[in-house]
């Protein structure tokens, strides 16, 4: 499972932080092995199509945030719609939907070290969504909505260290987080600017209105 992460950010180019902390340090494969994977994975890539580059950015997101085709193109293509019938930027909506998600929500309080990992969290019960448990990591949170830990999970080996590694970390403007309870407050709205996501959001949707 590692290697296959690591493939895929050799694949497109780009660090994607799949692996949480491994992808900060000198051990990330992007690191040591800033190229494709395969035998031919040195050698100059060709320019890109139109099409090319479309693929390459919608792959990057969908990876970034662990979904499959199926489920990302029936989001992309909720977005869409609602663009256009409140007549807001798709790239807005899009945001918006990524960064709501439960899993994502759990990544970005600190609570996990990457997204795979908050959605392992999340879909084995660790996770409350105003003092009930949802597990599942596609469930979207809205303003207001206060995200914790099972009382119970508290003291299990995964979170043991939490309370030491939150000291220092910055959560975006739309999260709260009281890190002696370890409970997440959603008090905003997610903005392109803090989300700092890898690919163009706006290809993507050109990439579905073929």
């Amino acid at each position: 499972m590692l290697n296959s992460k690591c493939k895929i950010c050799r694949r497109l180019g780009q660090k994607l932080f799949l692996k949480g902390d491994r992808c900060i340090g000198q051990k990330c494969a992007m690191v040591r092995r800033p190229y494709a994977p395969g035998p031919k994975g040195k050698r100059r890539r060709a320019p890109l199509s139109e099409y090319g580059r479309q693929l390459y950015e919608k792959q990057k997101i969908r990876f970034a945030y662990g979904m499959g085709e199926r489920q990302f193109k029936k989001f992309v293509k909720d977005c869409l719609a609602k663009s256009v019938k409140e007549g807001r930027g798709f790239v807005d909506f899009l945001i918006e939907k990524l960064e709501s998600r439960l899993d994502n929500v759990v990544f970005r309080a600190g609570l996990a070290n990457s997204r795979s990992k908050a959605r392992f969290f999340v879909t084995h019960g660790h996770f409350l969504v105003n003092k009930k448990l949802v597990d599942l990591p596609s469930y979207r949170v809205k303003k207001g909505d206060v995200v914790s830990i099972k009382e119970k999970s508290k003291d299990k080996p995964i979170f043991k260290d939490l309370v030491l590694s939150l000291k220092k970390y910055q959560l975006p403007s739309w999260l709260e987080l009281d890190k002696k309870d370890l409970e997440v407050k959603i008090v905003g709205i997610p903005t392109k600017e803090e989300s700092s996501l890898p690919g163009d959001l706006q290809k993507i949707g050109e990439f579905y209105l073929r």
